[in-house]
């Protein structure tokens, strides 16, 4: 797959003519007549994703594939799979278009989950000679690991194996790992991480990585990493169970930042937190109305167990703020509500920070990676109020669930620069560049905006 953007030109590789319709007809005017009648023939008329092979005696054939009313490169990933097999040379596209950001867009969508079931066909290849392949290929490595590891069902990936995946992603970059397991945690002061994996025989644990040099800018990165939620004693029904193999989605997004940063050796210093439970049932399941203590020093009361991932993040940001980052940025598949509000392609955030916010939509922009700003709404805050703890872990009321889920994180925070991301973590139907199953949203985003703030000039 992440050979699909090929090093080098050769003259047996197809020229590819990518055409919008708004110039489609300048273009077919200025080429030779016989492609126009050919062109004509075939009733080609540059539609978004339709494409048409013309022979050339003796050359390879001439590609033609429609943009449509192009937006952005990654518009345009699922042409790896549209157009047939073979190798191809980008000869033309539209200006507007981005030759790097059609690179990535095209491994993106050349990507496909074969651990259990190979493809049906191999993605075509192309060479685009104003595109750096290698940079290509190592953001694609990132956003791979992200979907491999959600589209991994908990039978084969369970906390011990993703504990081992981050190992796995240490080694590679001579980063530093350490995991807390099982009883260890009460020990080490995770209260709430013991709490909600106590039940599952795949013992809970928190997973730390560190790289980079001491002296450099600290950034502190947190991942939601619920290998799977039955939703606990307040169980899920089949049908909101069938994807939760996903719920360590944000385990896997921040992963995926992790490689980005570390594969561009940006000038920063690297502090990752997991915090990696199996939200199982048993006798010994955390229940509604408990008490827990938490590593901060609040106590929290028991609402609903589904709403398992904020208890866990709690305490994996309160560890990671220990350490006085310059920014602590966290990933989580958390609420529902978060879907409902923008629905799966878009990945909500929240950020007091208003120079964050600012560099983060720039840089979401750039990238074609949707980001949307979401309120942090003081009024809401009461709604967390327990009358026999410091804090209630869910709100007295079905409205604002993100918002609200966001608000109880943000007591674990402080006044250290946050941003929190509530992804969905998942296409469930195939777009381009977004093959159906586990996604990568928002590292694009973040990675682009931490370059634009750190990496050297």
């Amino acid at each position: 797959m992440l050979d699909a953007v090929l090093e080098k030109a050769d003259p047996k590789q197809i020229p590819l003519h990518i055409l919008s319709s708004t110039m489609f007809d300048n273009w077919l005017d200025s080429a030779p007549e016989w492609i126009g009648t050919l062109v004509y023939a075939a009733g080609f008329t540059a539609k978004v994703g339709e494409f048409l092979l013309l022979p050339r005696p003796g050359k390879p054939p001439l590609a033609l594939f429609g943009a449509g009313q192009i937006n952005n490169a990654y518009t345009l990933g699922d042409a790896c799979t549209t157009l047939p097999q073979g190798d191809y040379q980008l000869a033309f596209a539209p200006a507007v278009l981005d030759r790097q950001a059609l690179a990535l867009a095209w491994l993106m969508g050349a990507y496909a989950f074969e651990r259990y079931s190979s493809r049906k066909r191999s993605p075509a290849r192309i060479y685009i000679h104003a595109a750096n392949a290698p940079a290509a290929r190592q953001s694609a490595k990132a956003i791979y690991l992200a979907r491999d590891l959600i589209n991994t069902p908990a039978g084969d990936l369970n906390t011990e194996a993703m504990e081992q995946a981050v190992r796995d992603l240490g080694k590679t970059f001579g980063a530093k790992v350490k995991a807390i397991i099982g009883d260890d945690l009460l020990k080490e002061n995770y209260p709430m991480v013991h709490a909600v994996g106590r039940a599952s025989t795949h013992k809970p644990r928190l997973v730390e990585l560190h790289w980079g040099k001491p002296d450099a800018p600290r950034i502190g990165l947190v991942g939601k990493g619920v290998v799977f939620d039955t939703g606990g004693l307040d169980i899920k029904s089949a049908h909101y169970m069938r994807l939760m193999k996903k719920d360590m989605g944000g385990a896997a997004n921040a992963m995926a930042l992790a490689h980005m940063i570390m594969a561009a050796s940006l000038p920063v210093r690297l502090h990752m937190v997991l915090p990696i439970v199996d939200n199982a049932i048993s006798g010994d399941a955390y229940r509604p109305s408990d008490i827990l203590q938490s590593r901060k020093g609040l106590s929290v009361e028991i609402d609903n167990t589904d709403a398992e991932g904020r208890l866990v993040l709690a305490d994996a940001l309160t560890r990671a703020g220990e350490e006085e980052p310059q920014l602590l940025i966290d990933f989580a598949t958390l609420t529902g509500a978060a879907r409902v509000a923008l629905g799966p392609e878009m990945a909500p955030f929240y950020s007091d920070d208003e120079s964050v916010v600012a560099d983060l939509q720039n840089a979401a922009q750039q990238t074609g990676d949707p980001v949307w700003r979401m309120p942090l709404w003081d009024g809401y805050d009461k709604m967390l109020d327990s009358p026999i703890a410091d804090i209630c872990h869910a709100a007295s009321g079905p409205m604002g669930g993100s918002i609200t889920a966001a608000l109880f994180l943000r007591r674990f925070v402080g006044d250290i620069p946050w941003l929190h991301f509530d992804i969905f973590g998942w296409v469930s139907r195939s777009r381009p560049s977004h093959p159906q199953g586990g996604d990568a949203q928002g590292p694009r985003a973040v990675f682009a905006m931490l370059q634009a703030r750190y990496a050297k000039t």
